[in-house]
């Protein structure tokens, strides 16, 4: 029996392009792409990147100035649960602030810094109001979920979101018991 090398490589280059773009084909347009679409029915979402994988489903997103981010990630998790499932969220959202927002930011990131390590989150509220007493053309908006904190400044045309992922405390044993 003579074996022929060139009809088993191409029998076998065949075969895995077959089922390499068959899954690649099936990952774009059964999960990726209607996912993506329910993202972007969200208002103020411009454009929406996914690459979901078995552990996580990360999102790249454009976000129109004044977004509400709190309530689109809660969009996500509802109508988006049959393509997130158990997975973790991650976020990378475009920077669309401008000088005025990352200075207003750095003046109240180490009371909201505090305030998330103390587990005191209505002090984050507080240092948003104190921030917009400061600066009238800044508004400030602050949400809360059971993972993370999401806090959107607007000032006109320019936004800035930071999310803040919130840490649970852990439950055990003592140590020395």
């Amino acid at each position: 029996m003579k074996l022929r090398i060139g009809t088993i490589a191409a029998s076998v280059a065949v075969s895995a392009l077959l089922l390499f773009g068959g899954w690649y084909s099936y990952q774009h347009w059964v999960v990726e792409s209607p996912f993506e679409k329910t993202v972007k029915q969200f208002d103020g979402v411009n454009s929406v990147e996914s690459d979901i994988n078995r552990q996580q489903v990360a999102l790249k997103l454009d976000l129109k100035p004044g977004t509400d981010l709190g309530e689109l990630v809660k969009y996500i998790q509802e109508d988006g649960k049959k393509w997130v499932g158990q997975r973790q969220l991650s976020f990378e959202i475009k920077d669309q602030s401008n000088r005025d927002l990352n200075r207003a930011w750095n003046k109240v990131l180490f009371p909201i810094a505090q305030a998330m390590e103390n587990k005191q989150y209505t002090d984050i509220n507080t240092a948003l109001d104190q921030l917009q007493q400061q600066n009238k053309s800044i508004t400030a908006k602050a949400e809360m979920d059971d993972k993370n904190v999401y806090i959107t400044l607007t000032d006109g045309k320019a936004s800035k979101f930071i999310i803040l992922p919130r840490v649970p405390e852990r439950m055990g044993a003592w140590p020395n018991a």
